[in-house]
C-alpha cells in the first residue's frame, strides 16, 4: 500500500494514480496523520461496496465508543441506559406539546 500526503494528492492527483500499481489500494495522510484510504473498484462491486461499508460502519462504532467512554457513558448498566431513554422521551414528548 502507497502512502501519499494530502497536498501532495490534491495537486498532482491524476499523476499521483498514474504511478500506483492497478488495484493498490492508496493511504492518504494529513499533517495529523493518515486521513483516508483510496481503494481500487475491481471484480464485484457489490462485494466491495459492502466491505466499504462494514469498514465505515466498525470506523462510526470506534467513534461512538470514544465519545461514550470521554463521557463516562461507557460504565452505565442497562437499568442507567433505560433511565436515559425514558428521559429523552419525555423531553421530546415536551417539546412536540408546545
Amino acid at each position: 500500500m502507497r502512502q501519499i500526503s494530502l497536498r501532495e494528492f490534491r495537486t498532482r492527483g491524476s499523476k499521483v494514480l498514474e504511478a500506483v500499481p492497478q488495484g493498490e489500494t492508496i493511504l492518504l495522510s494529513g499533517q495529523r496523520g493518515p486521513a483516508y484510504f483510496l481503494v481500487p473498484v475491481l471484480g464485484d462491486v457489490a462485494m466491495e461496496d459492502r466491505e466499504l461499508r462494514r469498514a465505515m460502519a466498525k470506523a462510526s462504532l470506534r467513534e461512538s465508543w470514544l465519545h461514550a467512554k470521554a463521557s463516562g457513558l461507557d460504565q452505565m448498566n442497562d437499568e442507567g441506559i433505560e433511565q436515559e431513554i425514558k428521559q429523552l422521551r419525555r423531553l421530546r414528548k415536551r417539546r412536540k406539546t408546545r
